[in-house]
């Protein structure tokens, strides 16, 4: 059953620009497609006409009937005094309304009219299918999902941030349980534990899912095919983000050989034909007939047009080198406001060249950390030196400017004192050409700001960078550039981000902030994902935790001197031993477990699950035991 249609879609707002031209797909009932396509190329736009709100100037789009739609994008207008609560339970209203209907048709039940009780029958069963007495707990979990604490829910709406607002409505579009999600940049106001919960929560929802989304991560977890808007027309991919990028090359490639094929049998043809023009000038009308035949053979031929790619950034850093290693030292660093504190006892060392993330969810002290380093704030306690060699860049997640009505060439003229074919120069390696570079700064977009703010930075002589945020706004192809550019970058790099994909291209080294403390793990972002479960395997079944930095950046030899010497490593060989004792109990209880069951089908397909799990498990705690042991070993012989 197909639960999107469109067909033809045809809409301009100006006479001879059209944003779509013929666009043309569908998306059937359970999918969960990703909608591609750069800035202004009209995704927003395909939103609008699905949910009625714009008509097409020709073709359709359109919804299959009676199922419920959900647009993120749009933020309802509610009452005067709505509580975030109140908002969150408008997803119930039909719910109540039931329930209401429930209520006044058991006051009626003493008439002894069949018809009501037949009315009450089918109201219960639909309240009870639609999740009438569970409503708390559904909200609840959203909520928690989702970061939308207690004290949140007692806000007023109107109150809140944009941000919150955007994340409260995607909250209240999941209660109510639409069969049709449009979502635009879900993840935008959301951070990395919101951010997965969302993803889950979509790959298990059973309804039909179109998202626009720049979160490359994201497209790659949930989305099973893409369609990518592209000169008004749909292209389509049958695979998730990377899928795409793949096959996106691969069609660039075949269609660049088939156009420098045609190209070269045109030459040929071309040659020919004015081979025999020259003969047939000399008398021979029968060969000029061919060549005027040959003529029109190569206008069939140029089927092909010469296949375009983004203009790739042509710009690099101007590079301050480092004397000596000493980059930045932070000791005992603390930051409160009134009774709450951020963070407090912050120990970190930066040597030259390292490239670090700094995570956390919203509200951690990312954002005041970076301010300190900066200068911007004072901390509370500790301090911080910077090395004498340290030329720091930032690139902030709002981007001003202090003479916004500037255009942009002027505005680099001014900053960076150059010359005007200079400017030209440098804002054309950014993509800005034409008549775009006389435009207001204050008439640029997010995206656009954040790209003449880098382009003023990567003319800077820096040594460290510091980016928040810094793909927010930013189209994929944007991104793309924005990373060429930090790929090329060879000094420190101290980024925030929430874009997972920028994340595990750049990050060498990650500090968590949570909790009021930050976690320095030496390593790749997957490498710390991978060092976040095994603590999760640890805290469950109560073994050692290891300590953070034991990435693949550490070398094997540096082993951290363990506080309590022999005594310690023998009670964590002991807690070893103790832990894979209950593993293999466990999968003793298991095997029985899988005799009893073994026919039923679905039950033993479980319990074979488990067991496929508690091997693994089993392996890797057997490897921690014979590490704890030689090292005890190593230990006593000293």
């Amino acid at each position: 059953m197909i639960d999107i249609q469109v067909t033809g879609l045809t809409i301009e707002f100006e006479v001879g620009k059209k944003i779509l031209d013929g666009l043309t797909f569908q998306v059937d009932q359970g999918e969960r497609v990703g909608l591609l396509g750069r800035n202004g190329a009209g995704k927003t736009t395909l939103f609008r006409l699905l949910t009625g709100e714009l008509r097409p100037d020709e073709g359709e789009a359109r919804t299959a009937p009676g199922k419920g739609v959900g647009l993120i994008s749009q933020i309802p207008t509610y009452p005067a005094g709505y509580t975030v609560e109140d908002v969150l339970n408008t997803a119930f209203d039909h719910l109540r309304a039931m329930e209401k209907e429930m209520a006044d048709l058991a006051e009626r039940m003493g008439e002894g009219d069949k018809a009501l009780l037949a009315r009450y029958d089918a109201l219960t069963t639909a309240f009870e299918a639609g999740g009438g007495y569970h409503t708390d707990v559904k909200l609840g979990k959203v909520c928690n999902g989702l970061d939308i604490s207690s004290a949140m829910r007692q806000q007023l709406f109107e109150a809140l941030s944009g941000g919150e607002k955007t994340r409260v409505n995607l909250a209240r579009l999941l209660l109510q349980e639409t069969e049709i999600l449009l979502l635009d940049e879900p993840t935008n106001h959301l951070d990395l534990h919101a951010t997965e919960w969302l993803e889950d929560y979509l790959t298990h929802y059973k309804g039909t899912v179109l998202a626009i989304s720049h979160d490359r991560w994201f497209l790659d977890k949930v989305v099973q095919r893409c369609v990518e808007i592209k000169n008004g027309k749909a292209e389509l991919y049958a695979g998730n983000y990377s899928f795409y990028v793949e096959e996106k090359e691969r069609r660039f490639q075949e269609q660049l050989r088939q156009y420098e094929k045609e190209q070269a049998k045109v030459e040929q043809l071309q040659e020919a034909a004015d081979k025999m023009r020259l003969w047939a000038f000399m008398g021979n009308d029968k060969l000029y007939k061919r060549a005027i035949n040959m003529e029109r053979r190569m206008e069939r031929l140029q089927t092909v047009d010469r296949p375009t790619k983004e203009r790739r950034l042509t710009m690099g850093f101007g590079e301050r080198e480092f004397r000596g290693d000493e980059v930045l030292t932070v000791r005992e660093l603390s930051m409160a406001f009134g009774e709450r504190t951020l963070f407090d006892g912050v120990e970190l060392e930066v040597t030259g060249g390292e490239r670090i993330a700094l995570l956390g969810d919203n509200g951690t002290g990312k954002s005041t950390f970076v301010k300190i380093l900066l200068g911007e704030l004072e901390p509370t306690g500790g301090k911080l030196r910077f090395g004498p060699t340290v030329r720091m860049g930032y690139l902030p997640q709002m981007v001003t400017f202090d003479h916004p009505e500037r255009n942009l060439v002027d505005t680099l003229i001014w900053d960076l004192n150059c010359t005007t074919q200079e400017a030209r120069d440098r804002l054309a390696a950014f993509n800005f050409r034409g008549e775009d570079v006389f435009k207001e700064v204050s008439t640029l977009s997010g995206g656009e700001r954040s790209r003449l703010k880098l382009c003023e930075l990567m003319s800077q002589k820096i040594n460290l960078l510091i980016l928040d945020e810094p793909t927010n706004h930013l189209d994929v192809d944007s991104r793309d550039w924005i990373e060429e550019a930090v790929r090329a970058y060879e000094g420190n790099l101290l980024f925030v981000s929430h874009d997972r994909w920028f994340i595990n291209e750049f990050a060498q080294r990650v500090w968590m902030l949570e909790d009021g403390h930050i976690t320095d793990f030496k390593g790749t972002y997957e490498e710390f994902l991978e060092y976040q479960e095994r603590q999760k395997v640890y805290a469950k079944n109560g073994t050692q935790p290891i300590p953070p930095g034991r990435g693949a950046a550490d070398a094997p030899e540096k082993k951290p001197k363990r506080p309590g010497g022999t005594k310690e490593l023998e009670k964590q060989v002991t807690a070893a031993e103790r832990a894979v004792a209950r593993a293999e109990e466990k999968q003793f209880e298991l095997t029985q477990r899988a005799e009893e069951v073994a026919s039923n089908y679905l039950e033993l397909q479980k319990v074979m699950e488990e067991q496929r799990a508690l091997e693994e498990e089993i392996a890797h705690l057997y490897t921690v035991w014979e590490k704890l042991s030689a090292e005890l070993e190593e230990a006593r012989g000293e």
